[in-house]
């Protein structure tokens, strides 16, 4: 009796990864065509074999929450990915405690703020 629970607990698991895998490819696909393949926070570049090292981080943590504009994701490196989840875990073990210039999930850094205006040649 073991061994059939055992077998069908093993099927439950390979549907689950089957499903989250599809719908990873999904989303990934979109925020691809969508950002440049830039990691948010550290500015590393990616592209062929190296593409696969960027994720799709989400920021208000829900995987089930896709909008079609890609508001709720960043592409982040592995590396930056991971970094970003660690925080958070840390933040937790302590307790919401919060400075007043950062947001509950992340910093307040943005590695693109002023971009717009360096391109159109207004600064430096």
């Amino acid at each position: 009796m073991t061994v059939k629970g055992s077998n069908n607990s093993k099927q439950i698991l390979e549907d689950i990864r089957r499903e989250q895998q599809a719908r990873e490819g999904t989303y990934r696909e979109r925020a691809l065509k969508i950002y440049p393949w830039i990691c948010a926070h550290c500015g590393r570049e990616f592209e062929g074999k190296r593409l696969k090292e960027l994720t799709v981080h989400h920021k208000d943590h829900n995987h089930d929450n896709n909008p079609p504009d890609g508001s709720n994701w960043e592409l982040l490196c592995i590396y930056c990915h991971d970094n970003e989840h660690s925080r958070d875990q840390v933040a937790d073990a302590y307790g919401d405690a919060t400075s007043e210039g950062a947001s509950k999930k992340g910093g307040t850094t943005n590695p693109f703020a002023g971009l717009g205006d360096l391109l159109k040649g207004k600064l430096g």
